[in-house]
């Protein structure tokens, strides 16, 4: 191929044009025709390149947007009317939002946590611009927000949708259930969910979830006709419970626990302490105490943040002394389950879950022996430890839950706590055992789970 003077290396651009211009004095063609005649046809190959057909395409592709414009602004789609949602359950109280305003920095779309939200512009007709921009409700949003309080399921129909072979592993509990009683707890979890989140509810990020919301299928209670033995039985999920410490059984614990400001070195369920090896979170509360007092002795905190630190320092001294008397449930290490803290307090209710109680969690055919180990928020159920999470799910850690679904069954035997010490799974065991007997026993060829000690010292009583 030839090369062309342009890409010559060394080429002077000033000889090109001067060769171009003697070349055209020298010829005697008729250069105007023949330029035009080369322009036009330069023109017709050049409207078959790429570039002209995507113009081509972006006007047909704003002609088309213009026209479906056109046609929603000639035509208007009739609002969509939804039909109103069903009553509730449960009446609760409604509290009406007025003259709270909602953070203008977030699209309230994406603060919805898990709901639906439905949107709605109305225009109309008002007076002179320069009275409405006086009015208050000229220019308004209104915000409501409808949730359906669930009903408790109380046959062993529906129970068997969420847990199918609870009828084959305790065939006792269908006679049961034909006197069951829906547990006053069950209004109670709702009505606390409720008020949560009507003090939320101009925080729509802060709101709780569809998920968290329905977390609970029901809660009964349920007497045997010939024991008179009483179970409270729950239909729930199951979350993640980390807290708890033991310097007997388990004198080190990793420093990012230690550290933690969130973890929790005591559990409702705890004993006095056997050993003499100290709690090992006491030096992390006591790191705690020594921050405080730094900031004390700064200038520049306020009065208000001494006030609140001062008060900081002596429950957290009030905790070490409670560490250095007692021990706890570790959830890592230990099984067992939490109920709300207004059960756990309500000392009338005969079927009231209490701190100690024995109790059955079972999943998906197994039936996994344990104790009510702590006590939980009001507004939540189908909580247990790590080590129960665990079993139930291998992926369960403390920020994924092992059960997302309402398929746990919890068995609770109120009355049922013995004298509280160090954890023994066996004991366990053989007491969960007794208590289903008491109910009807276990379906054919069904056995309680068997837990293994993996603390095993002095100090375990297995």
């Amino acid at each position: 191929m030839a090369t062309s003077p342009e890409n010559t290396p060394n080429h002077n651009p000033q000889e090109i044009e001067d060769a171009k211009n003697s070349a055209s004095k020298k010829s005697g063609l008729p250069w105007f025709r023949v330029s035009f005649f080369i322009l036009v046809c330069g023109l017709v190959i050049a409207m078959q390149g790429p570039l002209p057909r995507k113009i081509w395409r972006k006007i047909i592709s704003i002609q088309k947007q213009e026209t479906v414009t056109s046609t929603k602004l000639d035509k208007p789609k009739p609002p969509v009317v939804t039909p109103a949602p069903p009553e509730p359950a449960t009446p609760l109280p409604v509290t009406p939002l007025r003259g709270q305003p909602i953070s203008s920095q977030a699209d309230i779309r994406k603060m919805s946590r898990g709901f639906d939200l439905e949107t709605k512009v109305n225009f109309i007709k008002g007076a002179a611009a320069s009275e409405e921009r006086l009015k208050d409700k000229s220019y308004m949003a209104s915000y409501e927000l409808n949730v359906t309080v669930p009903e408790a399921i109380t046959t062993m129909a529906d129970l068997q949708k969420v847990n199918s072979k609870l009828a084959e592993l305790l065939p006792g509990l269908e006679e049961m259930l034909t006197s069951a009683e829906v547990s006053p707890f069950f209004s109670q979890l709702y009505e606390n969910k409720a008020k949560r989140m009507k003090s939320n509810l101009t925080k729509l990020n802060e709101l709780m979830t569809r998920h968290n919301f329905y977390d609970c299928e029901t809660m009964l209670n349920l007497k045997h006709p010939s024991s008179g033995r009483r179970v409270l039985l729950v239909q729930s999920e199951m979350d993640v419970v980390t807290d708890g410490s033991d310097g007997d059984r388990l004198p080190t614990m990793p420093a990012k626990i230690v550290n933690s400001t969130h973890y929790q070195p005591m559990t409702s369920y705890g004993w006095k302490k056997r050993g003499t090896t100290p709690n090992p979170l006491i030096a992390g509360w006591r790191k705690r105490i020594k921050n405080a007092e730094i900031e004390l002795a700064e200038s520049s905190a306020t009065d208000e943040r001494k006030k609140w630190l001062e008060m900081r320092v002596k429950k957290i001294e009030r905790e070490i002394e409670d560490m250095q008397e007692r021990s706890y449930l570790i959830a890592d290490y230990d099984p067992f389950i939490v109920m709300p803290i207004n059960m756990i307090l309500d000392k009338s209710d005969a079927y009231a879950g209490q701190v100690g109680d024995y109790a059955v969690v079972v999943y998906q055919g197994t039936l996994y022996p344990c104790i009510v180990g702590d006590a939980g928020p009001r507004f939540k159920v189908g909580e247990a430890s790590l080590r129960m999470a665990k079993q139930l799910n291998s992926s369960a850690t403390s920020y994924s839950r092992p059960v997302s679904d309402l398929t746990v069954t919890y068995i609770v035997f109120p009355k049922s706590a013995d004298p509280s010490g160090p954890p023994n799974y066996e004991k366990w065991r053989e007491s969960c055992e007794s208590l289903l007997a008491e109910i009807g026993g276990l379906g054919d060829g069904v056995e309680l789970y068997t837990w293994e000690n993996t603390l095993s010292n002095e100090f375990n009583t297995q």
